[in-house]
């Protein structure tokens, strides 16, 4: 799998394309791929965002709910026990 530049958060500079390779002529993986890279890369996430235009006041309620949503996240990721 291609190493992919991961930009840190906040960041706005875009990156290189995302690539994808297809072997052996496996086009269904090479599309799940695609998909599971976009993902992670945040791009559905962007695009859906930018679809209409965004007041700073609601981006900002926005940008702190994901905050609390990743503190949650992660609060519960160590109180699980193992």
């Amino acid at each position: 799998m291609n190493e992919q530049k991961r930009r840190p958060s906040g960041a706005e500079e875009p990156l290189g394309p995302i690539e994808v390779k297809v072997e052996r002529e496996n086009i269904n993986r090479a599309i799940s791929q695609l998909k599971r890279m976009m993902a992670r890369e945040g791009v559905l996430k962007e695009v859906k965002n930018r679809r209409f235009h965004e007041k700073p006041s609601e981006k900002d309620k926005r940008k702190r709910r994901d905050a609390e949503r990743r503190r949650r996240k992660e609060v519960r990721k160590v109180e699980r026990p193992m």
